[in-house]
């Protein structure tokens, strides 16, 4: 398996936003159609936000991740954030999303940011247990309970 920018692989962008689009925007109240993710992720970077990576194995996409500047409006005082991290049903537990989330760390450690953000409804026990610490448990603009942790970067190997 292979981490790499979905920006170097412009045939998994479909893929990409199939996926994004089915976990993020039909399970929320989102008004965001398919062709403006589409059109989100055609157009990712490789070295500016936003940033989208892809796990790739043979020649299928096994999941993604992505790097925003801002992902809760109510808290715009914290950048970068590691965002929509999605890995196909059929390959989780095999360490996908692992590998995914090392390599957003390595990319915005590389871009000179000190720290990284993510915030999550469901999966605090999972990122409490690789490192990431608690900043604070809000509503976001829904009114969906959330916590949102931080990643130091300063201690992440080189």
């Amino acid at each position: 398996m292979i981490i790499d920018f979905l920006a170097h692989h412009s045939n998994y962008v479909e893929d990409v936003s199939n996926m994004i689009y089915k976990e993020f925007v039909l399970n929320t109240n989102s008004s965001k159609t398919f062709d403006e993710v589409f059109t989100y992720f055609s157009n990712t970077n490789t070295n500016t936000l936003p940033i989208t990576l892809i796990a790739i194995e043979g020649d299928e996409c096994l999941g993604t991740i992505s790097i925003f500047e801002n992902d809760l409006k109510s808290r715009e005082e914290y950048k970068p954030w590691l965002a929509a991290l999605y890995t196909k049903p059929e390959h989780r537990n095999k360490g996908v999303g692992k590998q995914l989330i090392d390599g957003t760390l390595k990319v915005v450690r590389e871009l000179g940011y000190k720290e990284l953000f993510l915030r999550t409804e469901t999966a605090s026990d999972y990122y409490k247990n690789r490192g990431w610490h608690l900043v604070e448990s809000v509503s976001d603009e829904s009114g969906q309970n959330i916590d949102i942790f931080k990643y130091d970067l300063h201690n992440l190997n080189k």
